[in-house]
């Protein structure tokens, strides 16, 4: 089974075989566990969000959702993240499937007591299959990318965005910590990004709220066919 954890705009449209809930060392996950059929696949969903996506991204409790899913035996997980693009020529409406991710600041880890040095990745493997999966789709997407995760809730300055810009191709706010720690419970873990809007500064017009949502609204769509394309 495959373990999906997917923002505030993704809502799985399958069949739910059944709703799990858990309570981990680490605390209450995000939300419930669903284990839905899409067109013969079984994942396993949590919503990162929670089920009304009220949770900020710098408050998620992202060890319990990754604690939840190893203990249910999932064998891969796939990250659903939304971003915003660093270049122009990763114009919204796109999605990137990352080779590789950096944080500035501080990852999460579930070590805090304990010197455990693990060398963080992307599985190569899952990468591939999602982007077959958009390809079959006949959809955009970037097959190489550096995501860099900022600490959130709110947006990046121009002066960030611009600095971030030399770094890498797309910025969010969860990835880094998802996959640190899948890599901890020797999870694979891939990226499937779509990108929402450009970074403060990058495109021409302003940001605002409901464009994102908008644009969010439209990828989460995609995001569905994609998955229901995945062969692994």
């Amino acid at each position: 089974m495959i373990g999906v954890i997917g923002g505030a705009s993704l809502l799985i449209a399958g069949d739910c075989e059944e709703e799990l809930f858990f309570h981990t060392p680490f605390g209450e996950p995000s939300s419930s566990i669903k284990i839905v059929n899409l067109k013969g696949k079984r994942f396993a969903f949590l919503q990162r969000h929670g089920p009304e996506g009220k949770i900020p991204p710098h408050r998620i409790n992202h060890r319990a959702n990754v604690e939840v899913l190893f203990s249910l035996g999932v064998r891969k997980v796939i990250g659903v993240n939304s971003v915003g693009s660093l270049k122009r020529e990763i114009p919204p409406g796109s999605m990137v499937v990352p080779h590789d991710f950096l944080c500035p600041w501080s990852v999460l880890t579930f070590f805090d007591d304990k010197a455990f040095h693990v060398l963080p990745s992307l599985d190569e493997g899952l990468r591939k299959a999602l982007i077959e999966a958009c390809k079959r789709n006949g959809f955009s997407v970037f097959e190489r990318g550096v995501y860099v995760q900022t600490i959130g809730p709110r947006l990046e300055t121009k002066a960030e965005v611009l600095f971030l810009s030399r770094l890498g191709d797309v910025v969010g706010m969860t990835m880094a910590h998802e996959a640190t720690l899948c890599c901890e419970r020797g999870i694979p873990y891939a990226s499937l990004c779509t990108v929402d809007n450009y970074a403060h500064g990058i495109g021409e017009e302003a940001l605002s709220q409901d464009k994102i949502k908008e644009m969010a609204q439209k990828n989460a769509e995609k995001v569905i066919k994609v998955l229901e394309e995945l062969e692994l």
